[in-house]
């Protein structure tokens, strides 16, 4: 079973522990959509951005940042 996992961190990229403790996903719909649901509550608790890996491989090219879906 594949797992894909967030990795939560500051604007410098230093990894923080999330306000919102996510479990492991076994689709990449599946963690879209937590981080979708809980992207609020991460970032009032000290998280700037995201990065999602599958088996420990980064998927995005880049970090995914919570503070550009909150000026949306």
């Amino acid at each position: 079973m594949t797992a894909w996992t967030w990795r939560f961190e500051k604007a410098d990229g230093t990894e923080v522990q999330p306000a919102v403790q996510p479990e492991e996903f076994t689709t990449q719909g599946d963690a879209e959509s937590w981080i979708g649901e809980n992207w609020r509550a991460l970032l009032e608790g000290g998280t700037d951005q995201v990065r999602l890996f599958e088996e420990g491989t980064e998927i995005y090219a880049a970090p995914m940042s919570l503070r550009a879906a909150a000026e949306d």
